[in-house]
């Protein structure tokens, strides 16, 4: 019997062709089907820098495999690179992937280079993958809608190109609601988001939890408010990759933890409480 991962029904990533494909949020279990079959196939493979790079073990071992990385303050392969480098392979024959992190088309420029793909003629498929602010979410055991707490959520970016805030968003509306917000790549804007939300009406004791590393051993949630949230990053020292989580569904009371991170000492669940003592002691 055959697996369905090599099940010939699934479709095929042809030579000349490239898909645009979501690696998820960090943990391999959570590629899709779609996904590890393109990965094996491919003759190249351009990935992000936040991907986990075990998953590009499932590469065939001629694969050429370049990292395209793009992360805030270091870019090094510039967006019209990456459409040269997806469209000049096609045009040599090879089968492509663009492996990027989470979903390609969640504040991953899967739009644009699914553009560029189709006005140079290359054919393409996109391959959703489980992005931060439901799958991360959900590792950290807060849901994304809960009864109890929101009949709605709002996904934003912490900053455009060049690290300012999105110049187009309604602050205003978005502090008046009590619907949740989850802002990605928010960490270094925190000290922005924050400032704009409460000058605009947004309760500060509203419940704010921090993701860090979603579904990786090194992951740490930190149950905040929204008053407090700044400083109490700085002292967790909470890096990047984070999602802002800021709403009810960020209270722990409605959380329900479950998984647990193995790697080391500093992946934990912290609160201020917590904080307040390790800087007292």
């Amino acid at each position: 019997m055959h697996s369905l991962a090599h099940s010939t029904t699934l479709p095929q990533l042809e030579a000349g062709s490239v898909w645009l494909v979501g690696a998820g949020p960090g943990d391999p279990g959570l590629l899709t089907l779609h996904a590890v079959g393109a990965i094996r196939a491919a003759d190249l493979v351009l990935y992000d820098a936040l991907i986990n790079t075990e998953i590009l073990s499932e590469a065939r071992r001629n694969a050429r495999l370049v990292c395209v990385g793009r992360r805030k303050g270091n870019a090094p392969t510039t967006q019209d690179e990456i459409a040269r480098l997806m469209i000049e392979g096609a045009r040599d024959g090879l089968r492509v992937v663009r492996l990027k992190g989470g979903d390609p088309c969640m504040f991953g420029r899967g739009g644009e280079e699914a553009a560029a793909l189709r006005d140079a003629g290359i054919p393409f498929r996109i391959v959703p993958g489980v992005t931060a602010g439901i799958g991360g979410l959900a590792y950290a055991g807060i849901a994304a809608t809960h009864r109890d707490a929101n009949a709605a959520v709002t996904f934003l970016t912490g900053h455009q190109t060049g690290g300012a805030l999105p110049g187009d968003l309604d602050w205003d509306a978005l502090a008046r609601s009590d619907n949740a917000l989850v802002v990605y790549m928010g960490v270094s804007a925190l000290d922005r988001v924050v400032p704009a939300l409460l000058s605009h009406g947004r309760d500060a004791a509203t419940p704010v939890a921090i993701v860090a590393h979603a579904t990786t051993p090194s992951q740490r949630v930190l149950n905040t408010t929204l008053g407090e949230a700044v400083l109490a990053a700085r002292r967790a020292k909470i890096d990047a990759p984070a999602l802002i989580v800021i709403g009810r569904i960020a209270d722990p009371a409605l959380a329900t933890p479950w998984f647990e991170p193995q790697q080391d000492e500093h992946a934990a669940r912290i609160t201020d409480r917590s904080l307040l003592a390790a800087f007292t002691a």
